[in-house]
């Protein structure tokens, strides 16, 4: 999960934010990313990640890692992880906002790359819960699927991103969280949308919406940005909506894209949010097979991430126990 920015609350009820009519063509949501530079091979990377850094020596973001122009430009002469480390910081530091000359070629070359360097995964050719727990009462389990890895690795139509209601991605340079690793993965283009759209919209993103953006980057075409709900101590009826009204939005949002046939979903709301996860597995499990039975056909997959064994241990709990099929909050 995402740690929420300084002076952006979090509220444990659903409201209205801002519909996909109003910011879909902002955002070019329906035209296909085509990236300024191809993949470069992986003995290529390094010289990718030292013209990245130079472009970017002169940007404000450098002062807020307390480094200096001439600093960045001689981590250039560094071993491969010390210059990468550095231009991941860089670029989680940087707000919203043009790149300079260049800057976008070399750094869609260099995640293109490391892209093409991970092994992806074909989130429809996942095996279905169905098919990994014979028995299962789960009713939504010949449509679902739960996967332990690395979400940014997984080529899905969208993927959930867990974020906070600022929407900008997580602004702390090597915070373990999915909001860091995905905007990582993608690039800077994913800060400029939800920056376009958080302008549009006027205000921070109510707890239980979602909005969708290209994943550009990424594996996956879109992404899925929800908040979810903060939870201190044992959660709550409203704790409990707000998070089912997580999902139900991704669902609702990816629904009105076309082209998305598989969703992978993260563990929306664990971590420093707070939700318990055992919890939180059995109403993401409810909320979707209530979807997926309310809109039959509209969806091909629908894919339960997990990155810990904690993590996959519940998700299995929940299936094993049957107590996913008792009625949604």
């Amino acid at each position: 999960m995402t740690t929420p920015r300084p002076g952006t609350a979090n509220h444990a009820g659903p409201s209205a934010g801002l519909p996909l009519d109003t910011y879909r063509a902002a955002v070019a949501l329906d035209q296909p990313f085509r990236a300024a530079a191809p993949p470069a091979p992986a003995d290529r990377l390094l010289g990718h990640i030292h013209e990245a850094l130079g472009l970017l020596s002169g940007d404000p973001a450098v002062s807020r890692l307390g480094l200096s122009g001439d600093t960045v430009r001689k981590l250039r002469e560094a071993d491969f992880a010390t210059t990468r480390g550095a231009l991941r910081a860089l670029l989680t530091v940087r707000g919203p906002g043009p790149l300079p000359d260049g800057a976008a070629a070399e750094l869609d070359a260099l995640l293109g790359g490391e892209r093409l360097a991970r092994p992806l995964v074909d989130a429809g050719r996942l095996p279905s819960i169905a098919e990994t727990f014979p028995g299962t009462s789960y009713p939504a389990a010949d449509r679902t699927a739960l996967w332990q890895g690395d979400i940014t690795t997984l080529a899905a139509d969208a993927i959930v991103n867990a974020a906070n209601n600022a929407l900008l991605g997580c602004f702390v340079p090597r915070h373990a969280c999915i909001d860091n690793a995905i905007h990582n993965a993608a690039g800077p283009r994913l800060r400029d949308d939800c920056h376009l759209i958080m302008g549009l919209q006027n205000g921070p993103e109510p707890t239980g919406t979602a909005k969708i953006t290209r994943g550009y980057l990424l594996p996956a075409r879109y992404v899925l940005h929800t908040v979810g709900p903060i939870v201190d101590g044992p959660p709550d009826a409203r704790h409990e909506r707000a998070l089912a009204s997580a999902y139900r939005a991704c669902l609702d949002v990816a629904a009105e894209v076309e082209p998305v046939r598989t969703v992978a979903f993260c563990a929306i709301s664990t971590g420093v949010f707070g939700y318990p996860k055992a919890p939180a597995a059995r109403i993401a499990l409810r909320t979707v097979a209530d979807w997926l039975e309310a809109h039959p056909g509209r969806l091909d997959r629908v894919v339960f991430t997990v990155f810990s064994d904690d993590d996959r241990d519940v998700y299995r709990a929940a299936l094993a126990s049957g107590a996913v099929r008792t009625r949604q909050p």
